[in-house]
């Protein structure tokens, strides 16, 4: 039988399509394991609050500074606690999206079809 555009039978090399597929997905997974084991660390308040937080979305470390803590303005300091977890949260997902398009070549939801 004759070979098609390029194509066998008219159907695109499924080996080569499935290659591809298993290596996006090993980079896929070692992009999520280094992201879980990678530390974010964030600060507000001229660095009074410092907050670290995991790849997994997970606070494992809060520094406060003992001049950020005045009892007479607590709002303050739960301000910049809220402020230095998010950035922190942001620092993840800029992380994670970043890694992720780097394992799929840019394509959004993985595969073009």
């Amino acid at each position: 039988m004759a070979k098609r555009g390029g194509f066998n039978g008219g159907m695109p090399n499924m080996n080569n399509l499935m290659k591809q597929a298993q290596k996006m997905q090993r980079q896929m997974e070692e992009a999520s394991r280094e992201l879980e084991e990678k530390e974010f660390t964030a600060q507000s308040g001229g660095g009074a609050v410092s907050v670290t937080v995991s790849g997994k979305k997970e606070v494992t470390k809060i520094s406060i500074s003992e001049d950020a803590v005045d009892p007479d303005d607590v709002e303050m300091l739960e301000d910049m606690i809220m402020a230095a977890v998010n950035e922190a949260l942001r620092q993840v997902d800029a992380f994670s999206e970043e890694s992720m398009s780097k394992a799929t070549g840019g394509l959004a939801g993985g595969f073009p079809f």
